[in-house]
């Protein structure tokens, strides 16, 4: 079963940090650049970042650069999202996503608010 599963959102203070996690499960995880998008309330699905199949190669919004750090480890299907200098606009879901596959998590919450 094809399967993406993020965790690791809550609520943080302004200029907090949180690191978001996704575990994926029934393909060939290495094969596939990952990405992580957000929908905050009332928002488009955004693109935050992305990271190549190796881990060698990442992108990001403007939103998040020099705040956000997009990860893999291949040998454990995972991919990280470390998230530094919050800020309330960072409120949203946010989903993990293989660049190419037609598969969503349910996505974790991330609440940036005093």
């Amino acid at each position: 079963q094809v399967q993406l599963v993020e965790s690791g959102g809550g609520l943080v203070q302004p200029g907090g940090s949180l690191r978001l996690s996704c575990a994926a499960s029934g393909f060939t995880f290495s094969r596939y650049a990952m990405r992580w998008y957000r929908q905050g309330p009332g928002k488009e699905r955004e693109l935050v970042a992305h990271i190549t199949t190796a881990g060698t190669g990442t992108t990001y919004a403007d939103s998040v650069k020099g705040r956000f750090t997009i990860s893999r480890d291949n040998a454990k299907n995972m991919v990280y999202l470390q998230m530094n200098t919050l800020k309330p606009d960072d409120t949203a879901v946010y989903y993990c996503k293989a660049s190419g596959l037609v598969l969503w998590g349910q996505g974790t919450q991330v609440t940036v608010s005093s």
